[in-house]
């Protein structure tokens, strides 16, 4: 038999496959992303490779969210500190596009209950029967 092999994983930017020493853990904490370095910290990990490119792509694909099967968004300041980007902003100004993102983003959800009501009533004339289905 072989000697130790060393794991793979998936880096959620990018999505390709590395070994886990080539990739950097990130964690959810306190609803910020936590590098973990030593790979130590309790919970669900993600791993990312140590590039501000991964970084854009994960965002940009919200892969943390998903992976780390977060409910509420989560901030990157804290890995983005760590992987040498100069801002803590999660997505830089740029103008004409990601200020106006950004602020749709940010803005309070909209409620799911329709304006006209609980009932809305079809466009089709009430003349139609209804469509059933045969089983």
């Amino acid at each position: 038999m072989a000697g130790s092999r060393t794991p793979v994983r998936t880096c959620v930017g990018c999505r390709s496959r590395a070994p886990v020493t080539d990739l950097v853990r990130v964690v959810a904490r306190g609803g910020q992303l936590t590098p973990d370095p030593r790979r130590r910290m309790p919970g669900r990990g993600a791993s990312l490779h140590p590039s501000l490119e991964c970084l854009h792509a994960a965002e940009r694909r919200r892969a943390f969210v998903r992976a780390l099967r977060s409910s509420a968004p989560l901030e990157t300041g804290l890995l983005r500190a760590h992987l040498g980007g100069e801002s803590t902003d999660p997505l830089p100004s740029v103008p004409g596009g990601r200020d106006e993102h950004q602020q749709r983003r940010s803005a309070p959800p909209q409620s799911d209950r329709h304006p006209a009501g609980p009932r809305v009533e079809s466009r089709t004339s009430s003349d139609e029967p209804p469509v059933k289905s045969q089983r």
